[in-house]
């Protein structure tokens, strides 16, 4: 099966932050596929169902962002992920991409986003697919605090197509067209630029 995750914190408080833009985008894979997010499971919300003709699972941790890697190690040991090369893709906010930029890799490091590094330390290994939202920087305040807070009226009106975008993007991940997936929403013209 293919294990989708999103990255972000669990309560109402956190919902509409930055940092937890890999729950929404998870979230509208959730309604596009039908696959319901309502089971705790994994220290997660869970759901399992077909979509794009795969058997995917859907994962939002409930760990706390930099826990995130406790409820995925706990996930691959008991569900039928063959190959996490292959079968686990990871949602997660990036400071380092223009709000909006969708950036999907095959594998590689944590680029300072302690959710991935949480999983990465915890299932000891890097070669899966991610996928990074970008999510802007400010000039203004530290990372730290800016990565909680919540998106302006503005940004909001400019977030639901990428949304959408990335959930396109996934599609094509979970159907095993990453490269095809890469060409399309990697490159550069794609990605609106918006100052933060």
């Amino acid at each position: 099966m293919k294990l989708v995750v999103g990255l972000g914190n669990p309560g109402k408080e956190y919902a509409a932050t930055r940092h937890n833009i890999g729950f929404r985008v998870v979230g509208r894979l959730s309604e596009r596929s039908g696959i319901r997010l309502q089971t705790p499971k994994f220290d997660s919300l869970f759901g399992r169902g077909s979509f794009a003709g795969e058997d995917v699972g859907l994962l939002c941790p409930q760990t706390y962002m930099n826990l995130s890697g406790k409820a995925v190690a706990a996930a691959l040991r008991l569900l039928p992920v063959a190959d996490p090369a292959q079968d686990l893709i990871v949602i997660s906010d990036d400071v380092d991409l223009e709000l909006g930029q969708i950036r999907i890799k095959e594998s590689g490091g944590a680029g300072g986003q302690k959710g991935l590094a949480d999983i990465i330390a915890r299932i000891g290994r890097k070669d899966f697919p991610r996928l990074r939202f970008g999510i802007g920087r400010s000039a203004q305040m530290n990372t730290s605090d800016y990565v909680l807070q919540k998106f302006s009226r503005v940004e909001e009106e400019q977030l639901a197509s990428r949304i959408d975008d990335a959930v396109d993007a996934l599609e094509l991940v979970i159907r095993g067209e990453i490269a095809a997936a890469m060409t399309r929403y990697n490159a550069a013209e794609r990605n609106p630029k918006a100052k933060v």
